[in-house]
């Protein structure tokens, strides 16, 4: 049988772990994979573009396991009361092909977004970062806040969006959990970036932006671009990235959708995954600029649908579904026999309860 997690059993394994330490936690998961990236069988995603969105399917494997995401991005969704990014994603084994795990992925992939953040930061940053700004507040927002707030010691965000509901959500979200972190509000992207020592990007619209500028960025700085995902959406000036060191996920699908498809093809950038594995050094000195080119990578939901399985299992949560056919339970169980499915009432019950 297929473990099956839905939005509300993820929402309670969330909840059963704590925000923060789910977090943690999975930039650990996602860390250790990456230092694997050469046993992993990569590919950039594959997507079906429209004038209004994206969709796509994004897949990855080892010699244990294969994953897969489903993904759209569709900024207008929030006008018709859909989120702008969902998505679900399926685990499998490599020796049968069988799916381990169904789950959900649109709350989880927020959560691996920021820890891939978090990870990428933790090898790029300065130590002594304490101030970040965030602009764009919308459902990645206190994602972002609360990774960096938590395991790396920021203590001052400085929010900016062109919607200001949407960072009255943000500073809604979060007052009064977390005491320590001070939220501010800025009036424009310039006045957000005066002083950080992190700045994240993580606005939605499908567009070529400038939302950092070359006279926002100050010496020491690490961006962490988040927004930039897909072919016709960047957030950064290209002279922004021709003045920092610029770091990828996997280059073959950033040159394509990330802040780099502006960029000439000898445009220098580095695998982060080498700067994990200690084969290329990250900051080089507390002046440099950092920039994390992040558009999400298979990858790193391949770690996610790992931990959600892991920790489900632990703690018996989601249902079982009959999601193919044969199951290990089946007492009747002829592999060769598929014509039985077509009469009513041969299948077992198709979902239960994991005990």
């Amino acid at each position: 049988m297929t473990r099956f997690i839905d939005v509300p059993t993820m929402s309670q394994l969330i909840a059963d772990i704590g925000v923060p330490q789910f977090i943690g936690a999975l930039a650990d998961a996602i860390r250790d994979d990456f230092i694997h990236w050469p046993q992993f069988d990569k590919s950039a995603r594959v997507a079906s573009h429209s004038d209004i969105g994206v969709i796509e399917l994004m897949p990855v494997s080892n010699a244990q396991r294969y994953a897969f995401k489903y993904v759209n991005g569709h900024p207008a969704n929030t006008r018709r009361g859909l989120p702008t990014v969902m998505a679900f994603g399926v685990l499998a084994e490599v020796d049968t092909g069988y799916p381990v795990l169904l789950s959900e992925l649109t709350v989880a992939t927020a959560l691996r977004t920021c820890a891939t953040s978090l990870m990428a930061a933790r090898a790029l940053a300065r130590p002594e970062a304490r101030r970040m700004a965030l602009i764009g507040n919308g459902a990645q927002s206190e994602f972002q806040a609360l990774a960096f707030h938590c395991h790396l010691g920021i203590n001052e965000i400085i929010a900016y969006d062109v919607d200001p509901r949407a960072t009255d959500k943000l500073i809604a979200n979060l007052a009064g959990d977390y005491p320590a972190l001070s939220i501010c509000r800025a009036h424009s992207t310039a006045e957000a970036v005066r002083g950080a020592d992190i700045v994240t990007t993580v606005t939605a619209d499908k567009a070529y932006a400038t939302i950092l500028a070359p006279d926002m960025i100050e010496p020491g700085m690490h961006l962490n671009a988040v927004g930039g995902d897909c072919p016709g959406k960047t957030e950064l000036h290209a002279d922004v990235l021709r003045a920092a060191r610029v770091f990828v996920e996997y280059e073959p699908q950033s040159r394509i959708e990330g802040e780099i498809q502006q960029m000439p093809a000898d445009f220098a950038v580095t695998e982060l995954w080498r700067v994990l594995a200690g084969q290329r050094p990250g900051r080089e000195n507390a002046q440099q600029v950092t920039l994390f080119d992040s558009v999400g990578f298979a990858l790193e939901d391949y770690s996610t649908l790992r931990y959600v399985n892991e920790q489900a299992e632990r703690r018996n949560l989601g249902a079982a579904v009959q999601l193919v056919p044969w199951s290990a339970d089946d007492d009747d169980n002829d592999p060769k026999d598929l014509f039985r499915y077509t009469r009513a009432g041969s299948a077992h019950k198709t979902v239960r309860r994991i005990a």
